[in-house]
């Protein structure tokens, strides 16, 4: 095994694949495809783990439990948090780009369910108003993934706009998440500005030995995408319903696929923040 003083037991064991010899053809071609879903799968662990805690506790939580399941899901969070830590398959830095995300998250939350957007019908001990702590770290496992998946892809990028301008942006988008209950839903805008802005910008990352790239907007939407089939499991589970879930659940629209690529942006930017933009001359 590759020694990385310092790395948690992740980087370590990404080190020992990644300095696998195969020679190049189809067999080098199957390990990098499998290489990239072992890197993806273990960047949103987090998420992936929240979202069976959602499922299994719907379909198997025990009616008249002394503790609330919204209650069990905050605790299960926290441990599953402090599990990762313990054990060094997350690092220090990553928890704090988690709790960043919950408070983000938790704000939306508040004003959100208030102007009736969407609720969360079980009862609770931990929460906030009408939001059961957990609901945070639905936000956070966002959070977690795209800083994860930066580090671990050696993210880099090409015609990347100042990073002033992608700020403002992500703060029209969250500010308009609110002010649209009273003023314009100016959305539509904010998607050109995203088009103006990121309509050139390429990501590479590097699942193995050599850069891959695409459409940075492109990525933003298969995340996107992702989210948007992870709630669906989620309202499934009644961890929150829309009002018109309420009665039958049903799959949430399309629509709501706009709402997650704006978050993405956000969220995208938030982590720019914190790891900075390299380009392809680094």
């Amino acid at each position: 095994m590759i020694r990385l003083p310092g790395a948690t037991r992740f980087a370590r064991i990404r080190a020992d694949l990644e300095a696998i010899r195969i020679p190049p053809g189809p067999t080098a071609w199957a390990f990098e495809f499998l290489l990239f879903g072992f890197k993806q799968g273990w960047a949103c662990l987090f998420g992936g783990l929240m979202l069976a805690l959602l499922l299994v506790t719907h379909l198997f939580y025990p009616p008249g439990a002394p503790l609330h399941r919204y209650d069990f899901l905050t605790l299960a969070a926290l441990a599953i948090q402090a599990g990762m830590l313990a054990f060094r398959l997350e690092s220090w830095a990553e928890a704090k780009v988690i709790f960043a995300f919950h408070l983000i998250g938790t704000i939306m939350e508040l004003f959100k369910t208030q102007a009736g957007s969407w609720l969360y019908p079980e009862a609770s001990l931990l929460h906030i108003g009408p939001v059961p702590l957990f609901s945070g770290f639905m936000y956070a496992a966002v959070g977690s993934y795209i800083a994860r998946i930066w580090r671990i892809f050696d993210f880099r990028f090409t015609h990347y706009p100042p990073v002033w301008t992608t700020v403002l942006l992500a703060c029209l988008i969250y500010v308009n998440f609110f002010a649209h209950h009273w003023l314009p839903d100016i959305r539509l805008a904010l998607f050109a500005a995203a088009i103006l802005l990121l309509g050139r910008s390429w990501i590479t990352f590097t699942p193995w030995r050599e850069p891959r790239r695409m459409p940075l907007l492109l990525g933003f939407l298969l995340v996107a995408l992702f989210i948007w089939f992870a709630e669906n499991i989620g309202t499934f589970a009644n961890a929150w319903t829309y009002p018109d879930q309420r009665h039958t659940w049903h799959m949430v629209g399309l629509a709501k696929l706009g709402s997650w690529y704006l978050l993405m942006i956000i969220s995208f930017v938030l982590v720019s923040l914190i790891h900075g933009i390299r380009t392809d001359k680094d």
